[in-house]
Order: structure tokens, then sequence, then C-alpha cells
């Protein structure tokens, strides 16, 4: 496959078909984040994508998942995301799911008609970064929208029929804000029940302005227990009936994994049992994004 720059995309997506169909992120400016900084946001021209899966079906014998790239595909018109979907069903009929990265402000210029249309041409799942629930926390990070807005557009994906998967990050709001982070963020992942709930533990990147903050001592990283602690704070207050948790990114110290809520008392016994032997936890040279 054609790619520009470098091509990021969700753990469950490894054995997907990747296509590029916008370059970059439509935002791009979050503090953590080193992603995307070598290109600007573009919208790839449509029949290089469309060529794309072309040479794919040529080259590929199956093809069950496709993900489409890059950081924000669902801005791009309605009618030219109905004719990549559409392309994708006649080229793979054997594929099953087709997902992308999709923003709250992306999300926000999809009329109701339009995502139910998109999940009727196959676009089966959408993942969006919530990071945290705490307006501190998103503000700081320069996350470009509030809690109430990015819970508010996951609401209006799982009304169309899309599912959810989002994600946030332990350890986002320092010491200083580690009860308020915990609690925010459950509380914003209860109000949108999303069909997948991944949580990453922050690491910091060269080249971001949270990497500057953390040299120069303005911002401070949690330890290993003010990071298990926050964890428990936030599992403790889920509320998201047949979620399913996944906390087994490389960046976690400590994997958890069930399906909400039957799953939360087991996954809080491990985090004590964490909490009582720190060297259960993965080493910190073993953490990647």
């Amino acid at each position: 496959m054609r790619y520009y720059g470098s091509v990021y995309r969700p753990p469950s997506e490894a054995r997907s078909l990747i296509v590029q169909v916008t370059y970059g992120c439509s935002h791009n400016t979050c503090a953590f984040c080193s992603m995307y900084k070598e290109k600007r946001f573009a919208l790839r021209p449509l029949d290089e994508v469309l060529e794309d899966f072309r040479i794919a079906r040529q080259v590929y014998a199956h093809v069950d998942k496709v993900f489409l790239a890059d950081g924000d595909a669902l801005v791009r018109k309605a009618a030219e995301l109905n004719t990549i979907l559409d392309t994708v069903r006649t080229l793979f009929p054997e594929c099953e799911r087709v997902t992308c990265y999709a923003s709250p402000a992306s999300i926000r210029i999809r009329t109701d008609e339009e995502l139910r249309t998109l999940r009727e041409k196959g676009l089966t799942m959408v993942y969006m970064g919530l990071e945290s629930g705490c307006d501190a926390v998103l503000e700081r990070m320069r996350k470009g929208h509030s809690a109430a807005e990015i819970v508010e557009m996951g609401q209006k994906v799982r009304g169309s029929g899309i599912a959810l998967s989002v994600t946030a990050i332990t350890g986002l709001g320092g010491p200083d804000l580690l009860e308020r982070h915990a609690t925010d963020t459950a509380a914003a992942f209860n109000a949108m029940n999303p069909e997948y709930i991944g949580m990453l533990t922050l690491m910091v990147e060269p080249e971001t302005p949270l990497y500057d903050w953390v040299h120069d001592g303005s911002f401070r990283l949690l330890t290993q227990p003010q990071v298990l602690e926050e964890t428990r704070l936030l599992v403790e207050r889920l509320d998201t009936p047949g979620s399913v948790f996944r906390m087994n990114h490389a960046s976690n110290y400590l994997v958890l994994k069930g399906t909400l809520n039957g799953g939360r008392d087991g996954m809080l016994a491990e985090i004590r049992r964490a909490e009582a032997d720190i060297s259960r936890l993965r080493p910190e040279s073993w953490r990647g994004l």
C-alpha cells in the first residue's frame, strides 16, 4: 500500500487493511501527543483512495477488517465517505467491519441521518479519544473540547447504531488532579456507555508541550502507586453495563481485562494485589506506545 508519513492505528486493528483516507490529524494540538507532527492535515484525493483499495484487492486474497486512516477520516464529506464504503463493500464482500478514528468536531458536522447511512453502508465502529472527563485536564492538555461536548458526541455516535470505542489516559492530570481525573472520567464513560473502553497510561513524548512541562517542573508525573490509586478510583466508579474494558496497551503498568459491570470486582482485586506488590507491574523499560 502507498502511505504518506507515519501511520497509526488502534491495537485491535493490527490485522486490518489500512488505507489513508486523510493525512494527519484535524486537531493536532494536544499537549501530550506526538503523532502526525511531520505532516499537515489534508484530505487525500478520492481517486487515490479508491485506487489503493483496488490495488489491495489484487494483493490480498481475504480482507476481514478495514481501518480508514489517518487521525480523522470522518471529517470527509458524507458523499465521499459513502463512496469509499460502497467501494469496500463491492471489492471486499468478505469484509466484516470498517472502522476509523473520529473526533468530536468531525462527529458534530455529521447529521444523524448521515451517521445512520454510514452505518448502513458498513462503518461499524469509530474510535474516539476522551483522554479525561475533567475539564481542567482537557483545557491544560489542549484537547479543544469540554468533557460535556465529547460525551454528547459519543452519545450521538451510539444513537446512530455505530459502535463506539473510547480511550482515556491514566496520569494525564498529574498528582494534583488525580482524584478529579479518575472520578470525572468514570462519569463520562458512564454517560456514554460505549461498547469498548480503552485505558492507556501516560508516556511523555519528546517534542511535545508536556515534555517541556515535565522537564521544567511545571507538570509532575504520577508514581506507580499513584497510577494504581487513580486506576482503582476510576474502576470503582464505572457503571457501563456491557462495555468491554481493556487496559492492555503497551503503555500500561498493569494489565486489566473485563466486561462491565460483572468483571469490575475481579479487576479491582487485581489492582489491590498490585498495590500490595508493586513488582507485579510492567517494568518501566518495557513500556511503549
